[in-house]
């Protein structure tokens, strides 16, 4: 919506309400006048909020922004001494006629000056957000639901809000995930490096194969040193059978040298 209508809008409505104030009679005003504080709370809130720090920036409508801030504080004194009155009496009434020259005298040169120098100024996209934001802070302001706002391409003065999408998606670009990254698949497992030398084999341990050495069961163990010991006591007797041949040579040669002594005693006898 445009910001400008929006808020002409709002001058159309207070000057209304100032017609009927001044027609009613009694408690009437008191009640009409609480409707138009309401009405120039809400509207002053959305041009100070929104609207004048925007224009406050631009050399075009620098100066006549400043002034519409002091004509809304004049506005804000005269609506502060009128709400604390019991009974719409004479005096009352006159003041009450003074904020509505204040007021037109404030919407005059809204109108007439400073929408023009703004409306010259700025892109009508950045008038458009400008009135979504007015909108949809009305909204919330006065507990309504707040309209969809669309707000138009190429603005930079529309609520962050409308500014995240593109902000992620720029991240999303510099770490280099991009727009689909639902559609990437997953990347697959790097392969662990071989060391050189070493080659895995592809056939699958055979059970039967010999055992390392030091590796031995119990079993294995105790048939080892049985076998050892077998081997100790063959290896003795065989050394205790060594020893004994050389005995009974001596002995056997012996006799027969004894027998041979005897026959040449004989031999010589005769």
């Amino acid at each position: 919506m445009d910001a400008f209508e929006l808020l002409k809008a709002d001058h159309k409505k207070v000057a209304q309400l100032f017609d009927q104030l001044e027609l009613a009679r009694g408690n009437t005003k008191l009640d009409l006048f609480n409707q138009i504080k309401s009405e120039l709370d809400l509207h002053a809130h959305l041009e100070e909020t929104i609207l004048y720090p925007v224009l406050e920036r631009l050399e075009g409508t620098h100066d006549l922004t400043l002034e519409a801030y002091e004509e809304h504080k004049v506005v804000k004194t005269l609506l502060a001494e009128l709400s604390g009155a019991t009974s719409a009496d004479d005096e009352w009434q006159a003041k009450a006629k003074v904020l509505r020259e204040n007021v037109e005298h404030h919407v005059d040169e809204e109108e007439n000056e400073l929408f023009d120098k703004a409306g010259d100024t700025l892109s009508s996209e950045e008038i458009e957000a400008l009135g979504a934001r007015m909108e949809a802070e009305k909204a919330r302001m006065q507990g309504s639901p707040a309209p969809k706002q669309t707000v138009a391409k190429g603005s930079n003065i529309g609520k962050a809000s409308a500014k995240e999408p593109g902000i992620l998606s720029k991240i999303a670009d510099f770490v280099g995930l991009g727009g689909d990254i639902a559609k990437k698949r997953p990347a697959k497992k790097a392969r662990a490096k071989k060391k050189p030398g070493t080659k895995k084999s592809s056939k699958p341990a055979d059970k039967t194969a010999p055992r390392k050495k030091g590796a031995k069961s119990q079993k294995g163990g105790k048939s080892s040193k049985a076998a050892a010991s077998k081997r100790s006591s063959a290896a003795q007797g065989s050394k205790r059978t060594s020893k004994s041949r050389p005995s009974g040579s001596k002995k056997s040669s012996g006799t027969r040298a004894g027998k041979k002594a005897a026959k040449k005693r004989v031999v010589r006898k005769k």
